[in-house]
């Protein structure tokens, strides 16, 4: 089976999902700090789940946001992996 016909989409979706799960982290950090309008954790979770888990993860590491809560530390990594087979699986086909 030939993959690569999506391997320019999906890494333009990969930049494109980071950029937004770093904006979307900082920009919820920085809300935590004003008492501000927060990002719902359901939307972190969705942007996360389709593929901004990684530069989010390292977002929250950077900027000790939610790094306490394992809700979050926990399945973070197992969506890294799960991305990385992904891209294993339509780069090295």
């Amino acid at each position: 089976m030939d993959l690569t016909f999506l391997r320019t989409p999906l890494l333009v979706y990969f930049i494109i999902i980071s950029i937004v799960a770093v904006v979307l982290t900082a920009y919820d950090k920085s809300a935590s700090w004003k008492r501000a309008w927060r990002v719902p954790e359901r939307v972190l979770w969705t942007v996360a789940f389709f593929g901004g888990a990684l530069f989010m993860y390292i977002t929250m590491k950077i900027l000790h946001h939610k790094t306490r809560h394992a809700s979050f530390m926990i399945p973070l990594p197992v969506f890294i992996v799960l991305h990385a087979a992904i891209a294993w699986l339509v780069y090295l086909w």
